[in-house]
């Protein structure tokens, strides 16, 4: 299952921008997923609750976000969406296209949690 390896490298990353930030902690990862990114959703979030216990975003939540799929025509020069069996233009049918988007996985945002500057003047 290598969605708990692209979890673990995702946990990783993140954890580094906590440290940078100097934040006590993650309250949601958001991630950009195409469907030709080569990764499950399902399968992403199943290995994201256990990959995330003991690091920076233990009780964080994952929230994905789907891309679309867009392609250029390159006989007419179109920009349509297409579906994954069918990467044609939708303006003349051409299958010469060149894919766009919807072939990545980005993470797209860290909501990070603060430390309280109150808490240290008690």
């Amino acid at each position: 299952m290598h969605e708990l390896t692209i979890c673990q490298a995702l946990l990783k990353q993140v954890e580094t921008v906590t440290a940078e930030q100097r934040a006590c902690g993650v309250e949601r990862i958001t991630l950009r997923i195409g469907p030709l990114a080569g990764v499950q959703p399902e399968l992403l979030e199943q290995a994201f609750l256990t990959a995330r216990g003991g690091t920076c975003a233990a009780t964080a939540q994952l929230v994905i976000e789907h891309e679309a799929l867009r392609v250029r025509c390159r006989e007419c020069g179109a920009e349509s969406a297409a579906t994954v069996n069918n990467l044609v233009c939708a303006r003349c049918g051409d299958w010469r296209t060149q894919l766009l988007s919807g072939d990545a996985m980005l993470l797209q945002s860290v909501e990070l949690m603060l430390p309280d500057p109150e808490a240290s003047h008690v």
